[in-house]
This record gives C-alpha cells, structure tokens and sequence, in this order.
C-alpha cells in the first residue's frame, strides 16, 4: 500500500513557491554553476527562469505541491506541440541577462532528446529539503489517470534517476548537457497498458527512500 502523501493542484498564486524550489534544489548542482557562474544572482536568476517555465505548465500541464509546500512537481500534457512560453527570448534576456544564451543552449538540448509521442512530461521535480518520494508518487497517480506514458530527464545525479527508476521510468538514452553533465532520459509506459504489474509488485515489496530532487525544464 502506497504511503504517499495527497498532493494539491498549484494555482496561479503559487508559482512564486514554486520557482524558489526549484532554485533551492537546483543551485547546489554543477548545472546550476554553468547556467549561472556568478553566486550572488544564482538564486535569482533560476528562480525567475523557473517562474517562466511553470507559469507556463499552468497553461499547457499541471503542477503540484505537497500540502505543506515543501515539494512540487512540473508537468507538461505534450498530446501535441506547445508552443514556447509566451515573449520567451525577451523576458529570459530580461531576467537572465548575459546568461541567457546558455539557458537557451541547454532547453535545445533537451527539446532535441524529447520523445515525438504523446506523453506527460515531467519537466520539473523539486524538493530541496526532502519529500521527493511523496510528491512523485502522489503526482504520478494523477498523471496515470490519463493513461499515457511518462517522460522525464534527469541532470541531479544518482539519487534523482534512482527516485524514478523506483516509481517505474525505465532509461532510454544518456547524453551530455552543454556544460558536459550527464543528463538521462527516462521513460514510463502507459498504465493499463503492461509493464507496470510486475513494477508494483517489486515496489510493494522493498522499502522507499527519501530524497533531494531537482530538475529542468525544456520547450
């Protein structure tokens, strides 16, 4: 039996939250200090970027926040194309200044590696100061109710790929952010569709561990 967590659906009103996880889970890692060397704006500048991103996963997906607001998750419905967020190459100058290039460099990327099919996309993951475990599970059950696979990359290191690999994404590729991190592709089919009974029977069976999760997201 699952022991996560319910989680709330974010409204317009916590996107600034949202965006400061985000920033808080991502400015410890090697990303981080390439998209943004400079220490003093680092924060900033990830969580205006963030902000961007999940203004515009309430348009085009969903977000959710653990009731306490210590963890969320970012999602978006890619049934079709989206377009980018809206004024997006004036208001990243505006907000990232002369790191914008590399922000842009890193969304290609990402967008370049991005599955063609339809799938939910889980663009960010942010738990800075645990809760990873409860937020997914609790957001994957709402995203399985739609009934398509799932997709997510991972640029955090050992403990995020191994959080998903746990909640049933499977690897499809491994490739080199811009900055030379190593960035992996994951991939969940679609529930009631097979593949998944035997992945809850091994889940039901061995102990969760928390963890600390950050991840990026790409148009």
């Amino acid at each position: 039996m699952s022991t996560a967590l319910p989680v709330v659906r974010a409204r317009w009103c916590d996107i600034g939250r949202i965006a400061d996880l985000v920033a808080e889970a991502l400015a410890p890692t090697a990303l981080a200090a390439w998209l943004v060397p400079d220490t003093s704006r680092r924060l900033p500048v990830l969580a205006a970027v963030a902000r961007i991103w999940t203004e515009h996963a309430l348009l085009f997906g969903d977000a959710f926040l653990l009731p306490d607001g210590s963890a969320a998750t970012v999602w978006f419905h890619r049934y079709r194309p989206i377009p980018a967020p809206h004024r997006y190459a004036d208001r990243l100058a505006g907000v990232a200044g002369p790191d914008g290039d590399r922000f842009r460099r890193l969304s290609a990327e990402l967008a370049a590696r991005r599955p063609a099919e339809p799938h939910n996309h889980l663009a960010l993951l942010a738990a800075p100061r645990g809760g990873a475990t409860q937020a997914l599970s609790a957001a994957q059950r709402r995203m399985d109710t739609l009934s398509l696979p799932t997709y997510a990359h991972t640029c955090a290191g050992e403990q995020a790929e191994e959080l998903l690999r746990r909640h049933g994404y499977a690897e499809r590729e491994t490739f080199a952010a811009p900055d030379g991190t190593p960035v992996r592709s994951l991939w969940r089919s679609a529930p009631f569709h097979g593949g998944n009974d035997r992945w809850r029977s091994r889940r039901a069976a061995r102990r969760e561990r928390d963890g600390h999760a950050a991840g990026w997201a790409a148009r």
